[in-house]
Parts: structure tokens; C-alpha cells; sequence
């Protein structure tokens, strides 16, 4: 074991994300207003963990306040969240903007302002409005791209002058691959074809945001983007059969979203395998000329476990709709360092790895890891009897050894622009709601909601006000 000490650079972020839905609450939503995260929890609300939801979430608009005052004591540099989209408009048709939602997001940024926070908006998480869900079978319709890009003109013409980093999805592909290539989640449909018009579609309009924001002149003061959760994938060892598990899941994965929005265009491999499969989807020449012309300044990552794959042992059921898992199968490393509350591996070295691919690989764009962080279960058994803090040395512990390999990184010439812990309190996830805690700050549902510092939060603090980093690896992991 060597204790290890590590500057942090000036301009290298260390901040949080969170999300509307996540956050917010219902209070104040009008008659439908609905996103599809609101119309899943209507439907299906028992597979939600003891039912808590986003109806409530952590009533972040009302405690807006309060919690900015506790990201400044926690040292955050940087805030992203979402819009919700089906909260900001009225009529998804015409674009008409709600003024009082409008107006409490005006608010919330200029307190993230005043305290000296950088906020960063994202335009979709999963806040897809549910009328266009109903309507026109969400991102399955062009239809709802064009509508897309009339909400982020209302967005950008609001909030340009006070946001300078836009984001247009975060974690484009996890609803449609929940839904429609797995369905695990409401309304449960497995349909291959959906699933990637879904992500198409979602590309382009990306594309078609990323073009709005240059022609509009936002560029000259900021910067558009995505988030993006790219599954770091190992294959179970160096024999070929594995290696090849490990390139497709990773082709259909992860490329099928990275090399679009950054490099412009689709893996010819990809689009070879999905017409070999007869997946078929909408596209047309003129659409992917965009997606080329139309690439991110910037790119979120989402780093959470590693993801290991070997060759499949079974054979695909040919009266089945394609799914890629016939190309692979999930691999548990033996001995592996676990999570047990989440049944995630820990292996912080996937920020180093996926970092020297983005090099290599993507030109080297500009990225930053936008959401990394440990739900534990049962916080409460960690907590002080001397003064009621939760003592999560293991949450340091967690973020100390990813952030010391996205410095790694940086000093070998990955262009990493910081760290965003999810989450800066404890939120509802999908279906787990609060039964796994994620944050800096305690969220009490049996009192009010009450917020609490925990041990990590002071640790953050220091963290961003001293700009060095310290922590005890061992040797092997140096």
C-alpha cells in the first residue's frame, strides 16, 4: 500500500448532476403535463421501491435554496441537471413555454450564479413529454425530433445568456434498450426495430440541436453536447471467440451513439449486422449528411462498473425478434471487488481506460466524466451516535480512486475536464427509488425530507478548496 498525493488542476471540475424528474416533485405540474417517466410510475407504480417515486422526488422546487447553499458547502464547481421538458411547455405543438416553470428555472440558475456554481443544462432524461409518448410512439416518429428542436429553440432563447453548457440527451440509449430491446420496463415491448429507430432518431436530433445552437450564434459563448454511458467492456480473455463478444457488444452498446456524435457517422459494421438481422429502421442520406456535418463540441461520460462479456454457450432462438445477445454473454471476473448493495463491480480504472480510447480512438474531443457514484443500501447503519452524520468512508474511498485515474489520464494527454459525482443528495432512481443512496447530502424521508451532510460532503469541500487530491492505493492499482 502507498499513500499517493495528486493537484488538482484549476480549471478541472468537480461537481454533481441530478435530473428534473429525479428531483423536482409533481407540485405546480399542470393537467398533462406528463413526461414518461410520470406516466410509467402512474401505470406500474408497484415495481417502483416501496412506491416512492417522482411524484415527490426530493421537492427540489421548493428547496431549490437551501440545496444550492449545501452544494456551496460541499464545494461543488459545477451543477448539471435537466430541463423537464414536458414541465416547460404548455402546447408540445407550438412550443408554447410555461412562464412559471420558466421562471423557477431562471431562478435556480441565477442561485447557482450567486453562489458561484456553473450550471449545466441538459434538454432530455428521459423527460420524454408523455403526449408525444401516446401520440406518435415517442422517438419512433420523426415527428417528435422536429418538436424536439422547436423546444430547444424556446430553451436556448431563454437560458443561453446564462447557460453557456448544453447537453441534449443524457443516456440517449437506456430507455429504449429498458423498454423495447429488453422489455423490463413499462409498457414492455421487445421490438429490435423501435428500439433503433429510437436511437436514430435521438442522433439526429442531436444533430439537428447541435446545428440550431452554431446558426444561432450560441456557439461564440458556448458549447453543446451529450451524455453518453458507454459501457467500459472487457472480454473474458485474449482468445478470439471472447475478443469478439466483447467488439460487438461494444459496436451495438457503445459505438452505435459514440461515432455517430462524434466522429459523424455509424459503424458500416453496425448497420451491416442490423440488415443481416432485418432490423429495420427509417434513415435516409439526407439525415446521416447532418449527423456529419453536425457532430458535439463535447462529450459527458457515465462511468459506473465495468461490463465483462464471453462468447455466447446457447444458441438464439430464431422465432425471436434480433437481439444482440446472441453475440454474447455477461462474465463475472472471479474475486472481482463488488458493490453489493447496487451488484455493481468496482474498477475505478475504467475511467483510465475508457479516457486513452477517447484519445486514440475519438480525436481526443473534450469530455468529462458526468455522473460516477456508489448507492449504498441501508445508509442508516453508518450512522454517528456522537452527532447523527453518516460516516460513508466508502463513498470517499469510491471517488478518490476515480478521480485519481482521470488525473492519470490527464497527465498522459487524455483531454479530461473534470469529475461529476451522481448524485449531490440522495434521489429516486428508476424503480429502486430511495432504497440505494447515492448522495453528499442525506435525504430523511421519515422527517420532512430533511438534509444532513454526510462525512463525504465535508471531504468534497476540502477536496475542491485544497485542489489536491490524497488517497492509499495499492501498489498493483498505482
Amino acid at each position: 500500500m502507498s499513500k499517493v498525493s495528486l493537484a488538482i488542476p484549476q480549471d478541472f471540475i468537480l461537481g454533481a448532476a441530478a435530473s428534473a424528474w429525479q428531483t423536482e416533485g409533481w407540485s405546480g405540474k399542470k393537467a398533462g403535463q406528463d413526461s414518461y417517466l410520470d406516466l410509467w410510475y402512474k401505470h406500474d407504480r408497484h415495481v417502483w421501491h416501496n412506491g416512492y417515486g417522482p411524484a415527490k422526488a426530493t421537492d427540489f422546487i421548493h428547496r431549490y435554496q437551501e440545496d444550492i447553499a449545501l452544494m456551496k458547502a460541499s464545494g461543488l464547481t459545477h451543477f448539471r441537471t435537466s430541463i423537464n421538458w414536458s414541465r416547460f411547455l404548455l402546447d408540445y405543438e407550438n412550443a408554447t413555454v410555461d412562464e412559471e416553470y420558466a421562471s423557477y428555472l431562471d431562478a435556480v440558475i441565477d442561485e447557482l450564479h450567486r453562489q458561484g456554481i456553473e450550471p449545466m443544462l441538459c434538454l432530455e432524461h428521459y423527460e420524454l413529454p408523455a403526449y408525444l409518448l401516446e401520440k406518435y410512439d415517442g422517438w419512433s416518429s420523426k415527428k417528435v425530433v422536429e418538436l424536439f428542436v422547436l423546444y430547444a429553440e424556446k430553451a436556448f432563447a431563454r437560458f443561453a445568456g446564462k447557460v453557456t453548457r448544453w447537453f441534449s440527451f443524457n443516456e440517449p440509449i437506456v430507455v429504449q434498450t429498458r423498454v423495447y430491446l429488453d422489455a423490463l420496463r413499462w409498457p414492455y415491448e421487445q421490438n429490435t426495430g423501435k428500439w433503433m429507430q429510437w436511437n436514430h432518431y435521438k442522433v439526429l436530433a442531436t444533430a439537428k440541436v447541435v446545428a440550431l445552437f452554431r446558426q444561432r450564434g450560441y456557439s461564440r459563448n458556448g458549447s453543446i453536447g451529450v451524455i453518453l454511458n458507454p459501457e467500459v467492456t472487457y472480454p473474458r480473455s485474449s482468445a478470439p471467440h471472447d475478443l469478439q463478444a466483447a467488439h460487438l457488444y461494444d459496436l451495438f452498446y457503445n459505438r452505435v451513439f459514440l461515432d455517430p456524435l462524434i466522429k459523424g457517422e455509424y459503424p458500416h459494421e453496425l448497420l451491416d449486422l442490423l440488415a443481416k438481422h432485418q432490423v429495420d429502421f427509417a434513415c435516409n442520406e439526407e439525415e446521416l449528411a447532418l449527423i456529419r456535418d453536425n457532430t458535439v463540441d463535447e462529450v459527458g461520460i457515465n462511468l459506473y462498473y465495468p461490463h465483462r462479456v464471453k462468447a455466447p454457450s446457447h444458441q438464439w432462438n430464431k422465432n425471436t425478434p434480433f437481439h444482440p445477445a446472441c453475440y454474447y454473454e455477461h462474465f463475472e471476473l472471479p474475486g472481482r471487488r463488488m458493490n453489493k448493495s447496487r451488484g455493481w463491480e468496482i474498477y475505478p480504472k475504467i475511467v483510465y481506460d475508457m479516457a486513452m480510447r477517447i484519445k486514440s480512438e475519438y480525436g481526443n474531443i473534450p469530455w468529462f466524466i458526468s455522473e460516477n457514484g456508489m448507492g449504498i443500501e441501508d445508509e442508516g447503519r453508518f450512522r454517528s451516535a456522537e452527532n447523527g452524520e453518516i460516516q460513508d468512508d466508502y463513498r470517499i474511498e469510491f471517488i478518490a480512486e476515480h478521480i485519481y485515474w482521470a488525473l492519470k489520464a490527464r497527465e498522459d494527454g487524455a483531454n479530461c475536464q473534470g469529475y461529476m459525482l451522481w448524485a449531490f443528495t440522495d434521489n429516486v432512481s428508476p424503480m429502486n427509488a430511495f432504497k440505494n443512496r447515492y448522495g453528499l447530502i442525506e435525504i430523511d424521508l421519515e422527517n420532512s425530507l430533511q438534509r444532513r451532510q454526510k462525512k463525504s460532503s465535508h471531504w468534497f469541500n476540502t477536496l475542491a478548496t485544497t485542489r489536491r487530491l490524497a488517497l492509499t492505493l495499492d501498489d498493483e492499482d498505482k
